[in-house]
C-alpha cells in the first residue's frame, strides 16, 4: 500500500472521530478545510488555508488530533500545522501497511493530551465589523465575494428555528381578535427602519403567535434576504446560554446573538423563573436596542403578566407595542375554515363548516385538526363529508369541547379548597404548603385536560416537563397511601367535572 494511501486512511478515521465530537457545524467551519501533507520524524504537517485558521486549530484541536493521531499510529509524536502558501513539500513516509495499523483510544508512547472542549460554532460577524473578538465567516472565501455572502445566508440557519413554509402572511386569517397583530407584524416585516422595539405579541394557545411570528420571518428575508434574521424558542435560547457556559465559550454566545439583524423569540414565558437566562437575556436585548436592532418577542401573557420575570424585563419587553390576540370569533373560525378547505382542496359542505366553527372554540389548531381528520376519513373511506359523519369521527373531540377544564380553572379550584393564592401555582416557593397543592393542581391538569406536559409546565410559572412528571407520580404515590388525601382528590375531580 502506498503511503498516500495510508496517511489518506488515518486522517479519514481521525477527521470521523473529530466531527463526532465537535459537531457537524464547528467540524465544517475548522476541520473539513484541513489536509495532511506528509510525515517525517515522527511529525505529521497539517495543512491550513489561512493564518487566523492556523492559529484557531492549534489552541483549540491540535491537542486531541495528535492523541488520535497518536491512536492510529504510533510512530506520530507531535503534528505541525502550517499555512498553505508556506507549507513545505510533502514529504512521504516510510511504508506501513494499513493492516498493521490498531485503533486504540488512547495515545501511545506520548504524553496523554490535556482535555480539549467542543469548539464554539463560529459566529458570523456583519460587513463593518472588524477586530479579533468576532469569529471570521465560515472558510471558503473572502468577505466581498458572493461565495461568503452565500456561505453567510447559510451559516444563519444554524441556530435559528426551522420556519414552516405554510405560516405566510398569505395563509393568515384576519379578522378582529387577531387584527392588531396582524398589522403590527406587516409594519416590521415591511419597514426598512425600526419602529416598534420591541414587538410583543401575545395571546393563548392556538391562537396564531407562531404563525405570525413564522411569517414575518418569512417576509423580512424575502424583502432582504442579506438581513440576518434567528427565530428560536426561548427553551432553546435558554439550552444555547446553558451550553455556553458549560464551555466556558459565552463570549461567542454574546457575539453570536448580538450580531444579528433581527432576534425574534417565541414563547419567552418559558424562562420565567430563570434567573441566570433573564439577566442574559436582558443585556442581549438591550445591546439590539441599543444598536436599533428589532426585536420581536411572543408570549402567552402580557408583559405586566409575566410572573417569576425581573420587573426590569417586564419593563422593557413593555417599551414598544403589545399586541394581544383574543380568543376567535364564530366569524373568524369560519373563514379560517373556509381557508383550510380551500387549500386541502376538499368539497366540505358549508352547514359542516358552521357546524365547527360552532363547536370547537378553544383554538385555531384544534379547529384545523378537526377538519384535517374528517377530510383523511372521507378520502380513506370513501364516504361523503356530511353532519353525521362528522360527528361521528368527532366525537371524542365533540364530547371534550362540550365541558373543557381549563388549567386556570383547575389552579383556581385547588388554590381555594387549600387556602393558598393563585399566584402560588406561578410562584418559586418551595414550602411544603405550596408545593403539594401545586403537585395536585399538575396531577389533575394532565388527568383532566389534553395538554402535553410541557404546556402544563409553562402554565405554572415556566416549571420543566420533569417536574409535572414528578408532581404526578408524587400524588399518584399518596393516593395509594393516604386515603384522606385520595378523597381531596377525588372531590376536587367531581367539583371541577360538575
Amino acid at each position: 500500500m502506498s503511503v498516500g494511501v495510508s496517511l489518506d486512511q488515518q486522517w479519514a478515521r481521525i477527521r470521523g472521530r473529530l466531527k463526532d465530537e465537535v459537531g457537524e457545524i464547528a467540524y465544517r467551519s475548522w476541520l473539513q478545510p484541513l489536509s495532511v501533507a506528509g510525515i517525517k520524524g515522527g511529525e505529521v504537517s497539517i495543512v491550513v488555508p489561512t493564518r487566523f485558521m492556523r492559529d484557531w486549530v492549534l489552541t483549540h484541536y491540535a491537542d486531541r488530533i495528535r492523541a488520535l493521531w497518536a491512536g492510529e499510529n504510533p510512530e506520530v509524536q507531535s503534528i505541525d500545522v502550517v499555512v498553505a502558501s508556506t507549507s513545505p513539500p510533502p514529504v512521504m513516509a516510510a511504508d506501513n501497511d494499513d493492516s498493521d495499523l490498531q485503533v486504540i483510544d488512547e495515545p501511545v508512547a506520548v504524553p496523554p493530551p490535556r482535555p480539549v472542549r467542543p469548539s464554539p460554532e463560529p459566529a458570523y460577524a456583519p460587513p463593518g465589523y472588524g477586530g479579533s473578538a468576532y469569529a471570521p465567516p465560515p472558510y471558503g472565501a473572502s468577505d466581498e465575494s458572493p461565495t461568503a455572502v452565500a456561505s453567510v445566508l447559510e451559516d444563519r440557519t444554524d441556530i435559528s428555528a426551522p420556519l414552516d413554509p405554510r405560516f405566510t402572511f398569505e395563509n393568515f386569517v384576519v379578522g378582529k381578535p387577531n387584527e392588531l397583530a396582524h398589522a403590527a407584524a406587516r409594519r416590521v416585516a415591511d419597514a426598512t427602519a425600526v419602529t416598534f422595539n420591541p414587538l410583543f405579541l401575545y395571546g393563548g394557545v392556538g391562537l396564531g403567535k407562531t404563525h405570525l411570528m413564522h411569517a414575518l420571518a418569512w417576509q423580512i428575508r424575502k424583502n432582504d434576504p442579506n438581513r440576518k434574521v434567528i427565530y428560536l424558542s426561548a427553551e432553546k435560547f435558554m439550552y444555547q446560554f446553558i451550553r455556553a457556559l458549560r464551555f466556558k465559550d459565552t463570549m461567542a454566545f454574546k457575539q453570536q446573538f448580538r450580531s444579528v439583524d433581527v432576534l425574534m423569540i417565541d414563547d419567552v414565558q418559558f424562562i420565567s423563573g430563570k434567573d441566570s437566562t433573564q439577566e442574559e437575556f436582558f443585556h442581549t436585548f438591550n445591546a439590539l436596542v441599543d444598536q436599533n436592532r428589532q426585536v420581536v418577542i411572543s408570549a402567552d401573557k402580557s408583559p405586566s403578566d409575566l410572573e417569576g420575570m425581573e420587573e426590569r424585563l417586564r419593563s422593557r419587553l413593555g417599551w414598544g407595542l403589545v399586541a394581544d390576540i383574543h380568543p376567535t370569533t364564530y366569524e373568524l373560525r369560519l373563514g379560517i375554515l373556509q381557508a383550510k378547505a380551500d387549500a386541502l382542496n376538499a368539497n366540505i359542505p358549508l352547514k359542516v363548516l358552521e357546524f365547527l366553527a360552532h363547536k370547537i372554540t378553544s383554538n385555531v389548531r384544534e379547529l384545523e385538526g378537526a377538519l384535517n381528520r374528517i377530510v383523511a376519513h372521507s378520502e380513506l373511506v370513501g364516504r361523503a363529508i356530511t353532519l353525521e359523519s362528522t360527528q361521528e369521527v368527532l366525537h371524542d373531540l365533540l364530547r371534550a369541547n362540550d365541558r373543557r377544564i381549563t388549567i386556570d380553572e383547575i389552579q383556581k379550584r385547588v388554590a381555594e379548597h387549600f387556602n393558598i393564592r393563585v399566584a402560588d401555582m406561578h410562584s418559586a416557593r418551595r414550602a411544603r404548603a405550596v408545593a403539594r397543592p401545586r403537585q395536585v393542581a399538575m396531577y389533575l391538569a394532565k388527568q383532566l385536560t389534553a395538554r402535553s406536559l410541557p404546556e402544563i409546565g409553562r402554565k405554572f410559572g415556566g416549571r420543566d416537563h420533569t417536574t409535572v412528571m414528578h408532581a404526578v407520580k408524587k400524588v399518584e404515590e399518596l393516593r395509594a397511601s393516604d386515603p384522606s388525601f385520595a378523597e381531596d382528590i377525588e372531590l376536587l375531580r367531581r367539583m371541577l367535572e360538575s
